[in-house]
């Protein structure tokens, strides 16, 4: 018997201020999808995301994870956002291996320490987004694209079961791009269900199992990628809150 989908938006509007940003959509992602959110700045996109994320207001229908509202959902860790960029507001020196084990800290319990478990997690995560040996290294000194992994190892250190991916490839070049998407297929071929925002899917169409679209608060499609409508960035958007810095920690 399986489980329910992973996520599930029914007549879902979502808005910030009591005003909608997304009006009355529906949208499914099944264990092991791998979905490319498409859509031009100012589509949604977003606000979307944010209310999945517990972080925009749900004005209407119904937003689950887990099969539970996203209100009620407890176990923050199973849900691993991956931001565009590493937050980094005290200005403090910040390894990858100690970022990576931020991923772990929602697991533990109060009286838990960290333990050789934990420390393998951490390892395997590190070497998954190809960043093995880089351990002590300072995010500081990494490239866009190499943050950007260590962010994902972050997320499969707390062993999340959703990843979002918030245009991970955005602004790096194309070797970064290169080692990005070999990333993705790596947690593809392993079963990851992973929830893609980008504007294009570009290196990473061909792992994509599904495309959606979203336009003006709707999804405009919803189906293969081949199929997907090409379209340009307007440049207008939404002022969004952003996301806490706690948020993708676990």
């Amino acid at each position: 018997m399986s489980g329910p989908p992973l996520v599930r938006l029914r007549g879902a509007s979502i808005g910030y201020d009591r005003r909608p940003v997304i009006a009355g959509i529906d949208l499914v992602v099944e264990p092991g999808e791998v979905v490319a959110l498409l859509g031009p700045n100012g589509s949604g996109k977003s606000t979307l995301v944010r209310g999945m994320l517990g972080l925009a207001q749900i004005l209407g229908g119904e937003v689950e994870l887990f099969g539970q509202p996203v209100a009620r959902l407890r176990d923050r860790w199973r849900v691993g956002y991956v931001p565009q960029r590493h937050a980094n507001a005290t200005g403090l020196p910040t390894t990858v291996g100690e970022v990576v084990a931020c991923g772990r800290l929602p697991r533990l319990r109060p009286w838990q320490r960290f333990g050789r478990a934990d420390r393998e997690h951490v390892a395997a995560a590190i070497e998954t987004v190809g960043l093995a040996g880089r351990e002590r290294s300072s995010m500081l000194h990494l490239s866009g694209g190499q943050q950007r992994r260590a962010l994902i190892a972050r997320a499969l250190a707390a062993e999340a079961d959703l990843l979002v991916l918030d245009e991970p490839t955005a602004g790096v070049d194309a070797a970064s791009q290169r080692a990005l998407a070999d990333t993705v297929e790596r947690l593809a071929d392993g079963g990851a269900t992973i929830l893609y925002i980008t504007h294009e899917p570009g290196p990473v169409a061909h792992l994509c199992t599904r495309a959606v679209e979203l336009r003006d608060g709707r999804i405009a499609y919803d189906g293969p990628v081949s199929g997907a409508p090409e379209h340009g960035d307007d440049h207008h958007h939404h002022t969004v809150p952003a996301a806490p810095a706690w948020f993708g920690t676990g």
